[in-house]
């Protein structure tokens, strides 16, 4: 299956990037192996380099892989300053210890560092990065806006705070870089207090010149109009979504803990389906139609399936071998790849092969005229 050139007749839906990016996220935490989350993550930059558009929103992948850093090291910095349960025999340094009332036991505040505790920091903190990562490789991906117009009529008001508020920064950030390129270009300073203070006022302008022209779109369409629907529906609807909510909620807990994949994975069905059927009857008092509606094809279907596949295949090891999805730290082993579960990993490449490629970006239009020779 070649993949054809992308647009707006054969985009992929956009709830399919974060399909699969959940997926990924997933398998990323059912292992502390950094080889495997090392993997998870050039999966997840490989795929983004490949099918992401030039759109602002495409831009917060960096961010997130920055966010991922600071995490590691915020992780480990906080386990050698406030101690950690890790016993350990490798006594890397031996900090001032402050005195704490006896409330406070169990923790500490300096003390021994040892190799053990900091090594179980870092694997810890490479796996909350890879979790950001996966959800900065579904932001860069997925268009928000195309998002939007395929949330259920209940969610549709809480989805359109959630779509401003996602792209309120990457707009912002496409301003400061346009305001400081024209200051460059007519010869003033673009970094400095005082260039940040005459750029801060346009940048603050075109955010109230976009709001306003969002509230007058938002006005023109009929947003916020409901429909009037019996109180038994109003009921059933609360009671369907919220139980299905704190059955997702419990199904998640589940298939994240070490013994819970087992009672997780039906308890998250049922809550979703739950969920869904509160979110149908919901829609029917926000009445709306939808222009060219984003269909789930088959290109759809196999992304979602590859994060899936991730998924499934490294919750499978986690009970085959949990040995070698979580390499020892007490005492200190070095971690292996094992090679099937990072196979399976691979299979989220599979984006990056079947998605429509982003359109060329138009070259620009010289206005300079070439010399009659």
């Amino acid at each position: 299956m070649r993949a054809p050139v992308a647009d707006r007749a054969n985009a992929l839906h956009a709830g399919a990037w974060w399909l699969w990016a959940v997926g990924l996220a997933v398998g990323a935490s059912r292992t502390t192996n950094p080889l495997l989350l090392a993997l998870i993550v050039a999966v997840a930059g490989y795929v983004v380099a490949a099918r992401r558009t030039d759109a602002p929103w495409a831009r917060s992948y960096g961010a997130f892989v920055k966010l991922g850093l600071v995490v590691i090291a915020v992780r480990v910095l906080f386990s050698a300053v406030l101690g950690s349960p890790i016993p350990g025999t490798h006594v890397l340094l031996t900090l001032p210890e402050a005195p704490l009332p006896d409330w406070a036991k169990g923790i500490r505040i300096g003390g021994r560092i040892t190799g053990e505790q900091l090594l179980f920091a870092l694997y810890d903190g490479v796996k909350i990065a890879t979790l950001l990562i996966c959800v900065g490789a579904a932001n860069a991906l997925a268009n928000p806006a195309r998002l939007l117009k395929s949330l259920p009529g209940a969610l549709y008001e809480a989805g359109v705070a959630v779509v401003v508020a996602m792209t309120f920064a990457p707009n912002m950030v496409a301003d400061v870089v346009r305001l400081r390129t024209a200051r460059r270009l007519r010869g003033r300073p673009a970094g400095g207090v005082r260039a940040i203070g005459q750029i801060g006022l346009p940048v603050l302008e075109g955010a109230l010149e976009r709001s306003v022209a969002l509230a007058a779109s938002m006005d023109a369409r009929g947003y916020g109009r409901t429909a009037e629907v019996p109180p038994a529906v109003r009921r059933a609807t609360h009671a369907l979504t919220l139980g299905g909510l704190l059955g997702v909620c419990a199904g998640s807990y589940g298939l994240l803990a070490a013994t819970g994949a087992s009672y997780g994975l039906p308890l998250m069905a049922a809550g979703l389906l739950a969920a869904l059927a509160g979110l149908r009857l919901g829609g029917l008092r926000s009445p709306r139609t939808r222009y060219r509606p984003d269909r789930f094809g088959l290109r759809s279907w196999l992304v979602a399936a590859s994060g899936a596949a991730v998924a499934a295949a490294l919750v499978w090891a986690r009970a085959a071998d949990p040995v070698a999805l979580h390499p020892g730290v007490v005492p200190p082993v070095a971690p292996a790849l094992p090679l099937w579960p990072a196979a399976a990993v691979l299979i989220g490449l599979l984006p990056a092969f079947i998605a429509p490629m982003p359109a060329a970006a138009p070259a620009p239009v010289s206005s300079v005229k070439e010399p009659n020779q």
